[in-house]
């Protein structure tokens, strides 16, 4: 186990380095004279020339990423070319907004996909069964920019239930308001994500009925939902364990959209502000730490897989 555990993680390092790389050289193809955004339209070339050196514009494209990786290794991100301000102070600012999203999210798709993908699996063949199937199939490929406007307007503006944008400017010093904003946002991700994760859990727990350990478990006295409940859903959990590792890049990528849709001030909207300023450092920092937080997350998914099935422990 420690063997496995210290490969899987030299393969973190190994990826998070690449990630560095890929991430440093596409951002410099990108047009845009970050000197000019911030002199002005009207700075002189000698103006330009001094933000330039400055800023390190000038180096060697070699010199200037082994001096942000040395930094990144430090735990400094770099600063924002535009604002002067500590690019990991930002992102912890924002992250207050952004993970409990994504927690909530989740937790609206477990919700969601757990308790109906079962019952949909129990109830094949009839129409109950089918009426959740297919709507989890029409869910799943809704538009979540759409998903969320619909929500908007029945939950927020007709019933007035929750607030339709905006995150308290106190943050979480008042739980139950900062809670209520991101209620909305979280479902809206959380019904798309949990719709494709029923589909998931419904295939796996059919399955799982069809195993022979089942249906001996089901020979021996058990009713099928006995059987499949005591025996068939520890070994299909293994499965949505990693679906769950695989969606929480589905979740970061509707957070960005979200954010931007409820004026959450996340790192998701910051992102695409920054992308929009050129702001180099900021946005490095940015697709670096949500980059390293999947690659986290699978690492997490495959340890957890190790500790769960001992079938994977004798393997080795």
């Amino acid at each position: 186990m420690i063997r496995y555990a210290l490969t899987r993680l030299s393969l973190l390092v190994l990826g998070l380095f690449v990630a560095s790389a890929l991430i440093f050289v596409t951002l410099r193809v990108l047009p845009g004279d970050v000197a000019q955004l911030i002199a002005g339209l009207n700075a002189t070339p000698e103006q330009l020339a001094g933000i330039r050196e400055r800023l390190g514009l000038g180096d060697p494209l070699v010199v200037q990423y082994l001096t942000w990786l040395g930094g990144v290794l430090t735990g400094d991100l770099g600063t924002s070319q535009l604002t002067g301000t500590p690019v990991a102070d930002e992102l912890l600012e924002k992250a207050a907004v952004t993970v409990p999203l994504g927690l909530m999210a989740m937790t609206v798709a477990l919700v969601i996909a757990l308790p109906f993908g079962v019952f949909a699996a129990m109830r094949r063949g009839r129409a109950s069964g089918t009426v959740i199937n297919v709507t989890a199939q029409a869910l799943a490929a809704v538009p979540v920019v759409w998903a969320g406007m619909m929500l908007v307007v029945v939950v927020a503006v007709w019933l007035g239930w929750l607030p339709a944008q905006g995150f308290p400017r106190t943050g979480w010093s008042d739980p139950g308001l900062a809670f209520r904003s991101l209620l909305l946002p979280a479902i809206t991700i959380g019904v798309i994500e949990g719709a494709m994760l029923m589909r998931f859990v419904r295939s796996a727990t059919l399955q799982a009925v069809g195993q022979d350990y089942v249906r001996t478990a089901a020979a021996k006295g058990l009713t099928r939902t006995q059987a499949l409940l005591r025996h068939g859903l520890p070994n299909v959990g293994l499965s949505i364990i990693t679906v769950l590792g695989l969606q929480v890049a589905g979740i970061i990528v509707g957070a960005v959209v979200i954010e931007q849709l409820f004026s959450l001030p996340g790192i998701g909207r910051m992102l695409v502000a920054d992308v929009g300023q050129r702001d180099l450092p900021k946005v490095q920092g940015e697709l670096l730490v949500l980059t390293g937080f999947v690659l986290i997350v699978g690492f997490l998914v495959d340890l957890l897989h190790r500790v769960i099935d001992p079938r994977q422990r004798e393997a080795e």
